[in-house]
């Protein structure tokens, strides 16, 4: 563990935002996720069969036996996903952003709006709120130690501590190419300074603590000292338009992948009467700290055509492009491609139906086919566990064992994925539902990201 106590602040103090939650609560529906396996760790991360204990194992296999039944209920934003349904989330003090509720009994709890999860032992009451990084960690001290932000900030407190069996703080960091998980560190903020350590393992989305003290915390990733690499990360587009008969604005962030994030670029441009447009994310990691140039294919000013990609707190004033298209009467292409390469890394088109209000109709109910087809490159590039599908699979007799061979004779781990996606697209929905269900119970951090992008 590193102690560091330089001159920070000697109390956590969370963010007060420059605007109260919006009451108009966002709606989706989820489908619940699958069973958890409580694995040995060690503190690079990588796992280990081991034994699970008895009370762990109850809680898993309870857990797993409430879930497995598919149900899906309705969620918003201030509600967390739990093995009996949904847990109502209570801001208790607008001032400081701080929330409390009651786990009412043991299993796996994720707040999908922040990206923030907790495995509980028995019932517990959590209270969080959230924190600046720039209010507790200097950017010259960051640039000077090769610290990087690699996720929102949360003071958690819980009632009784022990019931807490694991936390899973979000992070952005993409775990393709060379990032090693031995640069995770947790921080922690207390009285003394700020105190480092290691999770106690890294997944895609999240690093876990087991067994946690409490604090302000997050995860910072710390880089060799003269390690020139580039650090990949996942990253979002929010597209919003601003209605105006003789004139609409548009406005681009492009920002990581944070939840709790893009929450709050919802509610400040929710503000303004900002309406948020459907659009996918970046399918491949983007590189940290790299510049990105805006363009569109009707010439219009974008101002300003170049963004940096990098991280700064929910709650602070967020970079992004601003152009006006005037009445719109044709479709506009806007494209994203980074500076130095010349490489294009994102595009979408958007038609003046598009920002017609009221104009679209109800959405369908969910459905788990119609998540595959339309997150296909998404899940080619991003699913982790495919052994694991594979074998739900083959176990639901969606692909026999030749299919599930050839699958596994790809040469590399996309090429594998698409050939698995490929291949259950063609056997229709009942088994693109099969598959959803395998994801959201072997990759559920991914599928609620997914489902977040679609809001």
């Amino acid at each position: 563990m590193i102690r560091y106590t330089g001159s920070y602040p000697l109390f956590l103090r969370c963010v007060v935002a420059s605007y109260i939650f919006s009451t108009k609560m966002t709606r989706q529906r989820l489908r619940h996720y699958g069973s958890l396996l409580f694995l040995s760790i060690n503190h690079l991360g990588r796992t280990f069969p081991g034994d699970i204990c008895s009370e762990e194992n109850q809680i898993v296999s309870s857990y797993a036996a409430k879930l497995g039944s598919e149900v899906e209920q309705d969620y918003t934003n201030h509600q967390f996903l739990g093995p009996e349904g949904n847990v109502d989330v209570e801001l208790i003090d607008k001032s400081t952003n701080t929330y409390s509720l009651r786990f009412p009994t043991a299993g796996w709890y994720l707040w999908s709006a922040t990206g923030l999860g907790f495995v509980v032992r028995d019932a517990v009451t959590v209270t969080i709120a959230f924190g600046s990084w720039s209010q507790h960690l200097a950017l010259d001290l960051q640039h000077h130690e090769q610290w990087l932000a690699a996720g929102p900030l949360f003071a958690v407190t819980a009632e009784p501590e022990e019931a807490v069996a694991e936390i899973h703080l979000p992070h952005f960091i993409s775990l393709q190419g060379e990032v090693d998980v031995s640069w995770f560190l947790v921080a922690h903020f207390k009285d003394e300074g700020m105190v480092l350590g290691q999770p106690s393992r890294v997944e895609p989305f999240y690093a876990v603590l087991d067994n946690p003290s409490f604090s302000l915390m997050g995860i910072l990733l710390r880089i060799a000292r003269g390690t020139r690499l580039s650090i990949p990360i996942t990253s979002n587009t929010l597209l919003y338009f601003h209605p105006h008969p003789e004139d609409i604005k548009f406005h681009l962030y492009l920002v990581p992948s944070d939840a709790l994030l893009t929450k709050m670029i919802d509610d400040e441009e929710e503000r303004f009467c900002g309406v948020r447009l459907q659009t996918s994310p970046p399918v491949e990691p983007l590189t940290f700290g790299a510049h990105y140039i805006v363009s569109n294919s009707a010439h219009l000013e974008i101002i300003p055509t170049e963004l940096k990609l990098s991280y700064r707190s929910p709650g602070e004033i967020q970079p992004f492009s601003k152009f006006y298209a005037g009445q719109m009467k044709e479709p506009i292409q806007l494209e994203i491609t980074e500076k130095r390469h010349e490489i294009l890394v994102w595009k979408t088109v958007v038609k003046p139906v598009d920002t017609q209000l009221g104009a679209a109709p109800s959405p369908p109910a969910f459905s788990g086919a119609a998540f595959v087809r339309e997150n296909h490159r998404q899940l080619q590039a991003r699913i982790g566990d495919l052994k694991g599908v594979l074998d739900d699979l083959q176990d639901n007799e969606v692909l026999s064992e030749n299919e599930k061979e050839l699958v596994e004779q790809a040469k590399t781990r996309q090429s594998k994925t698409d050939a698995l996606l490929s291949m259950v697209e063609k056997k229709g929905d009942r088994a693109l539902e099969l598959l959803f269900r395998s994801l959201s119970e072997r990759d559920p951090y991914l599928v609620s990201y997914l489902r977040q992008q679609s809001l």
